[in-house]
């Protein structure tokens, strides 16, 4: 390790890693006690929490991969933050397990006597099964952390070569490796929330998913990079001009998000099929509109205006709290698209929507900070690292 490009001992990062096991802890605890009296709302919770922080190291990943592929300051900069996300995959690997204990409370395919009763089930169960569903699930980790760990240990060569053929590698497991996310992404995104309302269908869904994980990951890695710039080893390798790099990045994955979300909506309400309809429909009404309008407002409109300024994307601090905002909208996002399937008729906020959030996320964080430590945070060969002042 390059000790001028390691996390100093007294880093405020070591504070928040400590914080967020303690409070995550303690959220998860409070949790799985509720989850004894009110199961159901447990795990419909639980998946919406997952979701966000599994989304960061899916798309970081994804993130990585463009990197190698394409080359460039930007992504040389927030190599190592990226990496360490992906490290937080066997994690949420494990943090899974509940949810595979949840599956008759989310799942209504999952309930015999319901399938019993419903010819579209009984014609989908084939895929729609609880075997099934369980050996999908094991797939797609072990392809995503089968990725991981090349990503990661053949970026850690690098450190100790400059022979390009190790940068060659990466770029070819890249060209595959993003074939393959995108694949399995989508096809977790139609098992584990799409298939909450197994009547609808929509064939953009996966790819929506995605990109909310991207620019989710983007958002986040942004906001760290800020943290460790100013108090921190990236001050004298990432700049204005990175910055300014990211923001437009950030901008560009607004934008892409909010044409997937326009592009479903758009094909499904001219169609006004009535096998389709009904999900936006449950989606507009009994308060959920008023969360639809927010998610309109500063998920994509005011991000979208903010980002267009060339100062916002050179300012640090002000590009942190862009970021921020992106990500507490992923959030509430990820909540519209999943607690309606379960409260169709009006808007419903439980108090472990947010202790699922902040428990899930308090060890996610701890695991992120303490891969923080394992290794330089600045890949040394990367051929597109800017020139240090």
């Amino acid at each position: 390790m390059t000790p001028a490009y390691s996390l100093a001992p007294d880093h405020v990062l070591h504070r928040v890693q400590r914080t967020s096991l303690l409070v995550g802890g303690a959220a998860l605890g409070l949790c799985a006690l509720d989850a004894m009296i009110s199961p159901q709302q447990f795990f419909r919770s639980y998946l919406v929490a997952y979701l966000f922080w599994l989304g960061i190291g899916i798309g970081s990943m994804a993130i990585l991969m463009i990197h190698h592929i394409a080359g460039g300051a930007w992504g040389a900069v927030i190599r190592r933050l990226l990496e360490c996300a992906t490290r937080t995959l066997p994690l949420m690997a494990l943090l899974f397990l509940p949810l595979l204990f949840g599956m008759h409370s989310l799942y209504e395919w999952a309930r015999p006597e319901v399938v019993a009763h419903d010819p579209l089930l009984q014609h989908k169960s084939a895929y729609l099964n609880i075997p099934f569903f369980a050996a999908r699930a094991v797939f797609y980790f072990a392809v995503w952390l089968t990725f991981t760990t090349f990503l990661n240990r053949w970026s850690l060569q690098q450190d100790g070569s400059d022979d390009p053929a190790v940068a060659r590698r990466l770029e070819y497991l890249s060209r595959g490796g993003l074939l393959a996310i995108g694949l399995t992404m989508s096809f977790a995104a139609v098992d584990w929330v799409m298939s909450l309302e197994p009547h609808w269908y929509s064939t953009i869904y996966g790819i929506l998913i995605m990109g909310g994980q991207i620019l989710n990951a983007m958002a986040f890695v942004i906001a760290v990079a800020v943290l460790l710039v100013d108090r921190g080893p990236l001050g004298k390798v990432i700049g204005a001009e990175q910055f300014h790099d990211l923001g437009k990045l950030l901008l560009a994955f607004v934008m892409l998000w909010a044409y997937f979300a326009f592009s479903q909506f758009l094909i499904i309400w001219s169609a006004n099929l009535p096998e389709e309809i009904p999900w936006y429909l449950s989606r507009m009404r009994g308060g959920w509109q008023v969360v639809g309008i927010a998610i309109i407002l500063f998920h994509f409109v005011l991000p979208f205006l903010i980002l267009l300024s060339r100062e916002v994307k050179r300012r640090a601090n002000l590009l942190a709290l862009v970021a921020l905002t992106v990500m507490a909208m992923r959030f509430v996002d990820l909540f519209w698209l999943v607690t309606p399937a379960f409260s169709p008729a009006h808007f419903t906020v439980h108090w472990m929507d947010a202790a699922t959030l902040v428990g899930v996320g308090g060890v996610w964080l701890w695991v992120f900070i303490w891969q923080l430590q394992g290794r330089s945070l600045v890949a040394i060969h990367d051929p597109s690292l800017p020139e240090q002042g």
